[in-house]
């Protein structure tokens, strides 16, 4: 087993993190106290090309291979969450499913201009009362006669819904369940296409949050992705495997960068006439965090490297995101602790990282799902 990484692997790490501690940490934590949307480091991803780098060469992406996109976005979380979940949604769930499912006509249309950043992808997925269970959707595409359909419906908590140019917009065509659910690819400026910003999130209060209203938005039958009914819910549970391992490499990110300020911040501390940082229960919260990140790190790259041999990642990738997930939590909340009171207003970072931390146990599967679907992995018993 070889965990050294290659020069490109190298190189994109390096470059990466040069980046982000020069662009996006900075402001992420006024940033976070203004709600005011990253657009500094979404001009920087543009710019040096990140934007694009797991879409493949031949459509002008990076063509990075998946433990080089698994680095870029652990070095976002380090910096800023918000930042990641743009380019997750993006790349990881969006592109993708384009690249793993859309007919060559559909690539030709949306990766290019998604390689350079021209179009930002959404992922139309969650609704008002159907979250965990997405084969029961309600949002409709009713067929016409020239071959287009008409889709009606909601989606809620869809990251990057006011700035994107284009949503993989999951709908019902036929029956009940998940066999009945198509993929469409619907861009943002269609007529009765409505994106309505969402405030006043606990975390990742910068990220551009929407709910999606869909009034008789009529799309040719080239937006139906693949050109075929019925694979919309393959099409999502392929794009949340990629998604969980994005999660995976953010909250490992997240991780690091609760360590890295609790390991600062004691060492300069001073009580009881020494750092804070020389008491042993403290030491304790350090090598605690210190163990754990590197546990989601490497059952993140685990996901990585099966997706590159071309194996099944998708229990590898509910591990990594379930796991990770909560470390986060956990690393983030020994961050304040470490911190006093100070850990508990925002002229510091620690309470931002506990924030931003607790939703990823929320979304793209919680992790009470991520337990169902390793359990029955397991035992070959579903619980759902």
């Amino acid at each position: 087993m070889d965990l050294s990484l290659n020069a490109e692997q190298d190189a994109v790490r390096k470059a990466v993190k040069e980046w982000v501690d020069d662009v996006v940490a900075p402001p992420a934590l006024e940033n976070d106290r203004k709600e005011r949307f990253p657009q500094e480091a979404l001009d920087g991803l543009r710019q040096t090309g990140f934007i694009g780098l797991s879409i493949p060469e031949q459509w002008g992406g990076g063509g990075g291979d998946p433990l080089s996109y698994v680095l870029f976005i652990e070095e976002l979380g380090r910096g800023d969450a918000n930042v990641r979940s743009i380019v997750s949604v993006h790349l990881g769930l969006v592109a993708g499913s384009i690249d793993r499912w859309g007919t060559e006509a559909q690539k030709e249309q949306w990766l290019p201009r998604m390689a350079t950043g021209e179009v930002l992808g959404c992922f139309g997925l969650t609704e008002p009362d159907y979250g965990s269970n997405p084969a029961d959707l309600q949002a409709t595409a009713v067929k016409q006669a020239d071959g287009g359909y008409v889709l009606n419906g909601n989606k809620i908590f869809i990251t990057n819904g006011t700035i994107a140019g284009v949503t993989l917009f999951m709908a019902r065509t036929g029956g009940e369940g998940a066999r009945g659910v198509s993929a469409f690819l619907v861009p943002n400026d269609a007529e009765g296409f409505e994106a309505r910003p969402i405030h006043g999130k606990l975390g990742l209060r910068s990220c551009d949050t929407a709910e999606l209203v869909l009034r008789d938005v009529k799309v040719g039958p080239e937006a139906l992705l693949g050109g075929e009914e019925g694979k919309g819910i393959r099409v999502a549970l392929t794009a949340l495997n990629d998604g969980r391992m994005s999660l995976g490499a953010s909250c490992t990110g997240l991780g690091q960068a609760a360590l890295d300020t609790m390991v600062a911040y004691t060492k300069d501390r001073v009580q009881f006439g020494k750092p804070v940082a020389g008491h042993q229960l403290v030491q304790a919260l350090i090598a605690d965090t210190a163990v754990e990140v590197d546990c989601a790190r490497l059952l993140t790259w685990r996901v990585a490297d099966l997706k590159t041999r071309g194996e099944d990642y998708s229990l590898a990738a509910s591990k990594a995101k379930y796991y990770a997930s909560e470390m986060s939590v956990r690393a983030a909340n020994a961050c304040v602790q470490a911190h006093g009171g100070y850990g508990y207003i925002d002229e510091y970072a620690a309470g931002k990282y506990l924030r931003d931390a607790r939703v990823t146990t929320l979304y793209e599967g919680t992790s009470q799902i991520q337990q169902l679907i390793i359990g029955r992995a397991l035992t070959g018993i579903s619980a759902f």
